[in-house]
């Protein structure tokens, strides 16, 4: 079983920590800008009558307890811990004796402001940007009543850059969800497309075999009682059929899923290709259908998803001529290009729309020749032949020869 991933270290640092780590930054910038630094001739912002007297810490020692209260609320109860950073902002600006909550001040409250936008529901994010927007209108307008001066313009900046902070948590909360949307379409693209690749590949695996058993068990009946030493070999034919549909399956389901622990693995053999066509073809003649096999070009290794699909094509096709053709003989012929590679399957049988049934009855055969075809961005065509007859043809492209390995020897071929 395989672990999850570690998240990158920013990520594991927890959003009440981010809120603490602003805090301090807003609160070192206030001391700052209230002491006259090297190369200034005063202070940026003098220092109120309270700011370090004993009442002023005090009140500081307040609001950053608040503040922690807050941090520990962030994730369970974002709407209250934004109410008690807010408090905090507040208490900690009394003690300055300045005429509007300072940005400085306010760099908690928007971090805390961002993380609520982008990992809570609309509703929530939206009241607190109202509470933290009317938080500074609030202590504005209290000092207006009171006749005393008021940091309008500097109040706006704050309302303005909550509003910034917001938004910017909005957008990553909406591309977070478009990225879950896009993972989720395409798992289930993922899934549909696995599905169709089992079913072609049970399809595939199956029908042949299925095929040549019906065929040489229909023989060894009518030859039963006439012809023992034939019908035994019939029914030796089917046995080794129906072994190999098994084996075929069992690698299939084996590669389908890994093996438990300490439950022995199916034993898997090597992808089939189009090594296999001559094992293919005396099989389907034994069976009493005369396959004849014609190479043409230079034989050479190709990729193996290609040459498991262009196997499965003439697999498939032979098996439509076995079980609707009506015909004893069908032709293969397989041509190595120098950028594609075609397979050509025809026959002499009854076609289509003769009572074969080829396009008939509802079937799944050639729409899978075709999605294998389709997967790999080759042509495939299926129709009646004039005269009578059937023709599968499919053409693949492939990489040019000495690209991938050396050629293989043409062993085995039949011309015809």
């Amino acid at each position: 079983m395989s672990s999850s991933p570690i998240l990158p270290l920013l990520k594991r640092v927890p959003p009440g920590a981010w809120v603490a780590a602003a805090w301090c930054a807003g609160m070192a910038l206030t001391f700052l800008m209230r002491v006259r630094l090297p190369g200034e001739l005063a202070p940026t912002v003098r220092p109120g009558v309270l700011f370090l007297r004993w009442d002023g810490l005090l009140t500081h020692l307040l609001a950053t307890v608040l503040l922690l209260t807050g941090c520990t609320r962030l994730t369970r109860r974002p709407l209250v811990a934004v109410a008690v950073l807010l408090a905090a902002s507040v208490v900690a600006t009394l003690p300055l004796s300045v005429a509007e909550i300072p940005l400085a001040q306010f760099l908690s409250v928007y971090a805390a402001l961002y993380f609520v936008a982008a990992t809570r529901p609309l509703r929530t994010g939206v009241l607190a940007l109202v509470m933290s927007i009317a938080v500074p209108i609030a202590y504005v307008s209290y000092r207006a009543l009171a006749g005393w001066p008021a940091g309008t313009s500097a109040e706006l900046v704050v309302a303005l850059t909550a509003v910034v902070a917001w938004l910017v948590g909005r957008s990553v909360y909406e591309s977070r969800r478009h990225d879950a949307d896009l993972t989720a379409r395409a798992t289930d693209r993922a899934l549909v497309a696995e599905r169709l690749r089992i079913a072609r590949e049970m399809h595939d695996v199956v029908a042949h075999s299925v095929g040549i058993i019906a065929l040489q068990a229909g023989a060894a009946a009518r030859v039963v009682h006439t012809q023992p030493d034939a019908a035994r070999e019939a029914m030796s034919a089917v046995e080794a059929a129906g072994r190999e549909t098994l084996s075929g399956l069992r690698r299939m389901l084996g590669a389908l899923r890994e093996s438990a622990p300490g439950e022995e693995e199916a034993p898997r053999g090597p992808a089939e290709g189009l090594a296999d066509v001559g094992r293919l073809a005396e099989a389907t003649t034994a069976a009493g259908v005369r396959v004849e096999v014609e190479w043409r070009g230079e034989r050479r290794a190709l990729p193996p998803e290609l040459e498991l699909s262009a196997f499965r094509v003439i697999q498939e096709s032979v098996t439509n001529v076995v079980r609707h053709a009506g015909t004893d003989a069908c032709r293969v012929c397989v041509r190595y290009g120098v950028e594609e590679l075609s397979v050509e399957v025809t026959d002499r049988g009854r076609g289509a729309g003769q009572g074969a049934g080829r396009d008939a009855a509802p079937g799944f055969g050639l729409v899978g020749m075709r999605e294998r075809v389709a997967l790999l961005h080759g042509e495939f065509a299926a129709g009646p032949v004039p005269g009578g007859g059937f023709r599968v043809t499919a053409r693949f492209p492939v990489p040019p020869p000495g690209t991938l390995s050396e050629p293989l020897p043409a062993v085995g071929t039949v011309a015809t």
